[in-house]
Formats: structure tokens, sequence, C-alpha cells
């Protein structure tokens, strides 16, 4: 069943996990993966334009998981937030999301004090440049582009969609039963910094 609702406002939100639940019942698994981003320096942004990754990322984690835990299984569910790296590790033009991401990784781990005596699981993802996604398509938009990102990430390649879903598949098992308030990267290595450099070459001193 699809229904849409903008996850910046709680009541829509709210209606759609009340809708949900009256044709499936109780909610075994959330993911709050709702986002908005843009390269953009500071001096270049508007408030307006902070304001409303804030509210997309940050509040809208905030609305799905709030709304959601009245209709959850307990014991028994597991939510998942989507993060990034940008939280733990500045990235110029990525203030807004930064800081957003930074909010949600934080309000992860506080749902999970929180909830873990009901027995819900809170953790979050982070996935890395996934190829074939919107995301990456606007961040690389060129061959030159994409070739200069992966030549600094770790693995040296783009994850792929199933990478991220298996991920989430596995937090809603019984073999993570004992997790809670993780932040899982998922990105090749890309949050451990800039691995452009081929250590494989360098001599041995």
């Amino acid at each position: 069943m699809g229904l849409a609702a903008d996850v910046r406002d709680f009541e829509a939100v709210d209606a759609a996990f009340a809708a949900t639940v009256e044709r499936f019942g109780e909610i075994d698994f959330v993911v709050s993966g709702a986002a908005g981003n843009f390269l953009a320096p500071v001096i270049g942004m508007s408030a307006n334009a902070f304001k409303t990754v804030i509210d997309i990322d940050l509040l809208g984690t905030f609305n799905v998981m709030r709304a959601a835990f009245d209709h959850l299984r307990k014991p028994g569910a597991s939510l998942i937030a989507i993060t990034a790296g940008q939280a733990v590790r500045p990235t110029m033009f990525q203030a807004h999301a930064g800081a957003a991401k930074a909010g949600i990784n934080n309000l992860t781990q506080t749902l999970a004090m929180e909830w873990g005596p009901a027995s819900v699981r809170v953790n979050a993802i982070a996935p890395g440049p996934i190829g074939d996604t919107e995301g990456m398509r606007r961040l690389t938009p060129s061959e030159a582009a994409t070739a200069a990102l992966k030549k600094r990430i770790p693995l040296r390649d783009y994850g792929v969609k199933r990478d991220i879903a298996d991920l989430a598949v596995f937090l809603c098992t019984p073999n993570a039963k004992y997790i809670t308030g993780a932040i899982l990267d998922c990105d090749g290595g890309s949050v451990l910094g800039d691995a452009s450099a081929d250590a494989l070459t360098v001599p041995p001193r």
C-alpha cells in the first residue's frame, strides 16, 4: 500500500501510520529515509535553505519515529534511520546536511535508550556513495567526477542499493536482536577519510 505524506507534517505522518495499522496490524519495522540535500557554501545559502534540509532530514526523522511508536509491535519492533557520514566528518558545502545528520545520530541513540525498555530497537545506517541513485548523479555528474571520487574511497568503488537493503534487513532479523543505538557505516570506508594515496605502492622505510 502506498501513501503520500510530507514528513515535515506530523499529523500527515501519523495518519499514514494509522491507515497502515488499520489494514495490516501493528508495525514491525520502520525505515525513515526521507532527505533533502544540495551542494552550497554557507555564504551562498539562505536561512530558509538551511532550515529546509533540517526540517526534511531531522524534523522528518523525529516525526516518523515519534508517530510510529504508538503503532509499533512491542516487544520486537526495529526502527532504522538513514543518516550520512557528514554527521561525523565535516564536509565543505554540506553544513546543512551535516548538521541535520548529526542530529539524526543523536536522536537515534537517545531513542534507543528511551525505548529499549519496551524492547524497541533503534539504529541508523550511514550509506556512502551508492551507484545508480539521484544523489550521485547530482554530486558526480561526469565520468571524471565519478572517477575522482572513487579514487578517494578505500574500496575504490561505489556501493549498490542492495548493500543498504541487506543491512537494513539484517537489522530487522533476530540476528540483530541485541543491537540498538548503533550507527552503522556502509560506505566502502569513505567516512575514514581521503584514501587517494595508494599505500600498496609506498616503499617501506
